[in-house]
């Protein structure tokens, strides 16, 4: 709708209801006030009749007389609005007789018995009724009445309806005739105020449609016409107010959307983290769309003042520009950030098939197009400042789009770089053994299966060397758990060097180190022992305090397949057996079995394996437990329970009988046996905290397991919410979806459970992502090297950030001394475990360092 046409309807309907008003209420006022006036000449017109008729009574008139005036009175009214009647009331009759009048009505009545005036309004006219009262002077008179009584009535009538009308009649005729100059007069003014207002809009509207794009209004000037008021002026003030704060916060559609497309882009996938330079070239791609950028650069910081510069190209460019950009990034990055001291090594990353021309750019143009955000400390991922080198620096709304991209890549492209680094690490650790870069034990087993299946298609030799160190916990006693991991480096370092290519060397675990030489007979696998021996005897380690040089040796024990064994597991016992006859030579040495020692080691592995099934048979498995500290409350909170055979006295550990009885297939009731002992010992000691109890994932699998763990639960009396299961990587079970349903099943009634040896192996982190977890203990190598090893302290760290995220709480194994435990504290790790918490003991709750709950 027109302005013009709202008013001149508005006007109109605003005098139709003026009109209409104003005759409504003229017309009201008009009746009101000639009743007003009828009453009051009705009541003066009765009043000068009564006059007149105590003025002829008073002279003696007689009874035609009386008539007479009567008829005169009423003859007086004819042809006017106005009629006279006079009512004689019973007492004058009773004087003078009857005289021909109307009948009273019930008015007249009431006028009679109440001796007060009575006024009636009916439509159109005014009724007075005035009652005649007898007085002193009316007593000569009339004898039979009384002083009070009503004489008579005067009735006076006026009827005003036709005047009213006629009034009515003649408002509405000078209504019609002003209306339409008023309409007139109306439309005239509405035309001119319309016509100043299109005229003042117009101009407007005709500079606004000059603006098609964000720049369009730098140049916007409104076109001004005064409008004849106050108020559209003040809103074309309004206006030019707003047109000069667009000017400086207008974002450009394009660049809004640019934007938006790149935080999109800062979805972080497994292919980010995968190629992370990849990613940031793309980020590149996607700003040149908007704005031309040649260069996107970041800095990360390594270690103290150790810094690497990533350099990323949009195009090729000559060796003039790269040689001025690195020093203009260098600069930026010195003045800002770096000190005169720091390490800075550079990394060009140059575009794939983006054609032959060289960027060619000037030092001038370099230094003015180049945007930097640089922070004072590392932010995740160790990223410390990043920056483009773009034309659009110049333009105020993109140079303040860029700082923001800025500061969201800052975070984005540090988040992408640290992931992609603890993945890395993540993967590598999964396979190698933190202190010493060797193989670790899962990874061994893998390539050990692999190796005896390879060597039977192709019927061929290979043999394991299993070697363990002599005396080393004499090293860990004398010069501390610093100086003995050097010395398991300095014995892995020193093995690796004499070794062929597709050897394989690894650290089973503790002091014990595997290898395999594939290809290879008795005699090879002798001299390449006997090498290793020699190796090991030369080498020495410097002792912290500068003293002697630290030496040591090695015992070697040796298996050949298929010549001693026809399966890995058998192999490993047979190396194994081999290992500890050469220790109990004298150490220093390699076992090397004759023919008669095989039939020897056979009949020793045999009768191991039938002493560890009486032992499970007899009940001889006996549980000890060693103590988990929680950090915040320094209180023991729970034990981990460990199985030990005992044998003439003495309590062997698991370590020495494991292996044979899973090869025996006792393993299962070996378990439920530990745990029954232990969860009574527990009962009855009242120990309400947590028990730890190993268990094989394979276990689970057992139809009945469940079954015979709740009974068994049941009678020892102790809450399934106390009892909590490592899940360990020793056995796998191929269908991890049915185990995934009976690790559901343990959850439903109420147990808990943990991975055990977190970072070990692969399996840790599908059981972690598909398992509802409630504990995760680390692996006890990257624990006891975090204050010698930062890459192990990260990887502790980061493992622990992860189970927070996931609400899962952190054990951390091989606590050995006060400094772990205060690094761990830091860190912020939940609770520890170590024989600096306390070591194994049968009577749970014995030897302990700190208080138990």
């Amino acid at each position: 709708m027109r302005i013009r046409t709202f008013i001149l309807a508005a006007s109109a309907a605003v005098a139709l209801g003026f009109f209409g008003v104003s005759y409504f209420a003229i017309g009201r006022i008009l009746e009101n006030t000639v009743r007003e006036n009828a009453r009051e000449s009705s009541a003066t017109l009765a009043q000068v009749t009564f006059t007149g008729m105590y003025q002829v009574m008073s002279t003696g008139w007689r009874r035609k007389q009386a008539e007479a005036f009567i008829a005169s009175i009423g003859d007086s009214a004819k042809g006017t609005p106005t009629v006279l009647n006079i009512y004689r009331g019973p007492v004058v009759e009773a004087d003078y007789k009857k005289i021909e009048q109307p009948p009273f009505d019930a008015q007249i009545e009431q006028v009679f018995a109440s001796a007060k005036p009575l006024t009636e309004s009916p439509a159109g006219g005014v009724r007075y009724l005035m009652p005649l009262v007898a007085g002193e002077r009316c007593m000569r008179c009339h004898d039979a009445a009384k002083e009070g009584d009503v004489l008579g009535v005067i009735e006076v009538k006026q009827d005003f309806a036709p005047l009213l009308e006629q009034s009515r009649r003649d408002f509405m005729l000078w209504l019609v005739i002003l209306a339409p100059i008023l309409m007139v007069f109306a439309t005239f003014a509405v035309w001119r105020v319309s016509r100043r207002i299109e005229t003042a809009i117009g101009g407007v509207s005709q500079s606004i449609a000059e603006v098609n794009a964000v720049a369009d209004l730098k140049h916007l000037e409104l076109t001004r016409h005064d409008p004849g008021f106050h108020e559209f002026e003040r809103l074309l003030g309004h206006l030019d107010e707003l047109v000069t704060k667009l000017r400086e916060v207008a974002v450009d559609k394009d660049v809004l959307r640019f934007e938006i497309g790149l935080l999109e882009k800062f979805v972080i996938t497994s292919e980010v983290v995968r190629d992370w330079g990849e990613y940031i070239s793309r980020l590149l791609g996607e700003i040149n769309r908007v704005m031309p950028t040649h260069v996107l650069f970041s800095v990360f910081q390594v270690d103290d003042e150790v810094f690497d510069l990533e350099i990323f190209w949009f195009d090729m460019p000559s060796a003039a520009t790269r040689e001025m950009m690195e020093r203009h990034v260098r600069n930026v990055v010195y003045a800002e950030r770096l000190s005169e001291l720091a390490q800075v090594t550079l990394h060009h990353h140059y575009p794939a098939g983006r054609g032959v021309a060289e960027l060619a750019l000037g030092e001038q143009e370099i230094a003015l197009h180049t945007k930097t955000l640089i922070v004072d400390h590392p932010k995740i991922g160790g990223i410390v400042g990043i920056g483009v080198n773009a034309n659009a620096v110049e333009d105020e709304t993109l140079r303040l789009v860029m700082d923001s991209i800025l500061s969201t890549m800052l975070n984005v492209v540090g988040s992408v770089k640290a992931i992609h680094k603890y993945t890395r690490d993540m993967e590598y650790y999964a396979t190698r053994d933190p202190l010493t870069d060797l193989y670790n034990r899962r990874v061994f087993w893998e390539l050990f299966e692999y190796e005896v299946a390879r060597a039977q298609r192709h019927n061929y030799q290979f043999a394991l060397l299993m070697i363990d160190l002599d005396n080393f916990k004499l090293v860990n006693d004398n010069y501390g758990h610093a100086v003995g991991d050097r010395y398991l480096q300095g014995i892995a370092h020193a093995v690796k060097s004499i070794l062929r290519p597709g050897d394989i060397f690894a650290r089973h675990g503790g002091d014990e180190f595997v290898l395999l030489l594939p290809d290879s007979n008795q005699q090879t696998a002798g001299v390449v022992a006997q090498r290793l021996l020699e190796t090991v005897s030369a080498m020495e380690i410097p002792a912290d305090d500068g003293g002697k040089p630290i030496t040591g040796s090695v015992s070697i024990g040796m298996a050949v397949y298929p010549l001693h064994a026809g399966n890995a597991r058998d192999l490993f016992l047979f190396a194994d057996n081999m290992m500890y006859k050469a220790k109990s030579a004298g150490k220093h040495q390699v076992g090397v079995p004759s023919d008669e020692e095989v039939a020897e080691v056979f009949r020793d592995m045999t009768q191991t394996t039938v002493q560890v099934v009486n032992a499970v048979n007899e009940g001889r498995i006996e549980p000890f437990f060693q103590p988990i500290m929680d950090l915040a409350r320094d209180r023991v909170v729970a034990f981990e329970v460990l199985s030990r055979l005992s044998l003439d006295g003495q309590h062997i550990e698991a370590g020495r009988f494991i292996e044979y009885a899973e090869k025996a297939g006792v393993i299962h009731r070996l378990d439920l046996m530990v745990m029954e002992k232990a969860l009574r010992i527990a009962a009855e000691r009242k120990f309400d905290g947590y028990i730890f109890l190993n268990l094989s994932p394979r276990a689970l699998a057992l139809s009945d397991f469940l079954v015979t763990l709740k009974q068994t639960v049941a009678e020892c009396g102790v809450q399934p919410g106390q009892i909590v299961f490592e899940i360990t990587e020793r056995d796998t079970v191929k269908n991890i979806v049915v185990l995934e349903r009976l690790v559901g099943e343990l959850k439903l009634e109420g147990f808990k459970l943990a991975i055990d040896d977190f970072g070990s192996g692969f399996s840790s982190f599908q059981y972690l992502r598909r398992f509802p977890i409630d504990f995760l203990k680390i692996e006890g190598d990257f624990v006891a090297n975090i204050l010698n090893n930062q890459k192990d302290r990260s990887f502790v760290e980061t493992i622990w950030k992860l189970a927070a995220d996931l609400g899962i709480k952190v054990i951390a194994e091989h606590v050995e001394d006060e400094h772990v435990l205060g690094e761990l504290r830091k860190i912020g790790v939940d609770l520890a475990q170590g024989y600096y918490i306390g070591r194994p003991e049968r009577e749970l709750g014995a030897k302990l360092r700190f208080p138990m709950i």
